[in-house]
């Protein structure tokens, strides 16, 4: 029995895992340890998906996004290689804008902001070059401003001035596009964009630009003839053409038949050719009265034959008679000439010059008339549902498909002088066979398998966590909060007997066999304190007053 009035265990000194501080101590340090296995689950779990913002930028372009992305707040990570910015699927598209808004990324191209950082003592050649790409910078932002372009590159081949005129080249200009996927350029796009570097360039002429596109194709070209002599314009202007045709038929057809119930095709002749036409025709003469006088021109000479007959004087003396027309020139002389009289010699030449009528025409007929259109119209039976459901299909009318073809002849514009030809035909539609496509599984469906994805992320961060709790957590709490078992009290006179000394013989106080752990004992000296007071005051008097 200890004299000393504590509690005496056998073994000697109590483990370290058996006191309630220690037992404490594991216990903290048990729980923080499986929280932050479980924090980790979840941020595990919590984790976004994290998609690509940009990608095939340059490295300035690239550290002015990841500045920008810094300061937005916006977490980011680099794909394999570096070659694309990731974030967070929910902030891509307003990454997007935010960055559009400063320009960002502003691409390999390189503007006139190359003349701002230009040194001391640069040669002429390198403010050439510089200047060379600057041009070449800009034009391809220009370029690539039209919606079909996703990205351009220009090389711009600009020969040294000379003096000696026999010397001087003319600049060229190359471009290449990469055009968006699914998107291409119609002929009025690609001569924009030629005219546009055309433009830009002094004295650069539009023939000296080519344009190709990111698979080879030469599109500067696209409206010249080929070798065989086939114009592609000209085969595009038939096309629309006979297109036209078909469309205004189907389109004045289908709300009679219904939509899809008419076919149409038109066959257009067109004449290309150029001709040119000179005339000129000459009218017959018209009367001397309704003719225009153009010149006329008079003559008259008179020479008598001998000296002047008659009495002196001033009757002698008197002037010719007037002139007279040819015709009735005999006669008139023949009666003015008095009988035994001696003959005059007189001439009169009249010349009169009239205008000749006179037509010149000067006809030029451009390409591209219309010769000879053929039509031809497929219309389907009319169709009647039954009472009963049934579905049939009956011919049109005779009424009906003379009202039609009197319709098609009006929307193609017939000409029966030009050799039109016209074909309405009423027959019954093959029905096209319906292909059976299996159904998609629902396991095989993109959205489900999405579905299923996050679903089972979730659904193993809650098993995970739920395993922390009921095979590591719990356990640790349960076996670190049981109570501090005691050994029970042994017989009298038996070593290792735990007593409770007091101050002799008289306070030795034994605990009940029960008493077998911390707790109830506790309880007992509680209830014993309350009892009988002394006593406990003694024992911790003599406590209090030993040396150990």
């Amino acid at each position: 029995m200890a004299a000393t009035g504590e509690i005496v265990v056998p073994g000697g000194m109590m483990d370290f895992t058996r006191t309630p501080g220690g037992r404490k101590i594991l216990l903290a340090i048990g729980a923080a340890a499986v929280v932050a296995a479980m924090a980790g689950v979840w941020m595990w779990g919590q984790q976004p998906d994290y998609r690509v913002l940009f990608s095939n930028f340059s490295d300035r372009d690239g550290g002015a996004i990841v500045a920008e992305l810094e300061k937005m707040g916006i977490p980011y990570k680099y794909a394999e290689g570096g070659g694309a910015v990731m974030v967070p699927a929910e902030n891509v598209h307003d990454a997007r804008l935010k960055l559009a808004s400063q320009g960002l990324p502003k691409g390999g191209n390189v503007g006139f902001e190359l003349m701002e950082n230009q040194r001391m003592g640069s040669s002429q050649f390198l403010e050439q070059i510089n200047f060379q790409r600057a041009m070449e910078g800009e034009l391809a932002r220009s370029i690539e401003s039209v919606s079909a372009v996703q990205a351009a590159r220009v090389h711009l081949a600009m020969p040294k001035d000379s003096v000696f005129v026999t010397e001087q080249k003319m600049p060229t200009a190359s471009v290449l596009l990469n055009l968006h996927p699914g998107r291409t350029l119609d002929p009025q796009q690609v001569s924009a964009i030629v005219h546009l570097v055309a433009s830009s360039v002094p004295e650069l002429s539009p023939k000296n630009v080519t344009l190709v596109d990111q698979n080879g194709n030469l599109l500067s070209d696209a409206g010249k003839p080929l070798a065989s002599g086939l114009d592609p314009t000209k085969m595009k202007y038939v096309q629309d053409l006979q297109q036209s045709v078909a469309r205004r038929i189907e389109s004045i057809i289908s709300p009679i038949v219904g939509a899809g119930n008419v076919r149409a095709e038109a066959t257009a002749d067109v004449d290309f050719s150029r001709s040119e036409q000179a005339v000129e025709s000459y009218k017959p003469n018209q009367t001397p009265d309704a003719m225009a006088i153009r010149s006329q021109q008079l003559s008259e000479s008179a020479n008598g034959g001998g000296a002047a007959g008659g009495v002196p004087g001033a009757l002698s003396n008197q002037p010719p008679a007037p002139a007279t027309a040819p015709v009735n020139a005999p006669a008139q002389a023949a009666a003015a000439t008095p009988a035994g009289a001696a003959p005059v010699a007189t001439r009169k030449d009249s010349t009169v010059n009239y205008e000749v009528d006179k037509t010149i025409q000067y006809v030029q007929q451009n390409g591209g008339g219309l010769k000879r259109l053929s039509v031809a119209v497929v219309v389907n039976h009319r169709k009647s549902v039954a009472k009963d459901g049934k579905v049939s299909y009956k011919p049109l009318s005779a009424a009906e498909m003379t009202q039609i073809n009197n319709l098609v002849k009006e929307a193609m514009g017939y000409n029966q002088a030009r050799g039109d030809t016209l074909n309405v035909v009423n027959s019954p539609f093959a029905q096209p066979e319906v292909e059976a496509i299996p159904e998609t599984p629902i396991w095989k469906q993109p959205a489900m398998i999405d579905t299923a994805k996050t679903t089972g992320k979730y659904l193993l961060m809650g098993i995970a966590l739920l395993l922390l709790y009921l095979r590591v957590l719990k356990p640790l709490l349960k076996k670190l909060s049981e109570p501090l078992a005691l050994p029970g009290p042994a017989a009298p006179g038996m070593a290792g007997q735990p007593q409770l000394a007091g101050a002799g013989a008289e306070g030795m106080v034994a605990l009940p066999p029960g008493a077998r752990n911390y707790q109830d004992n506790l309880t007992r000296a509680q209830q014993l304190a309350k009892d009988d007071p002394r006593v406990v005051a003694n024992i911790v008097k003599t406590w209090v007053g030993s040396n150990e």
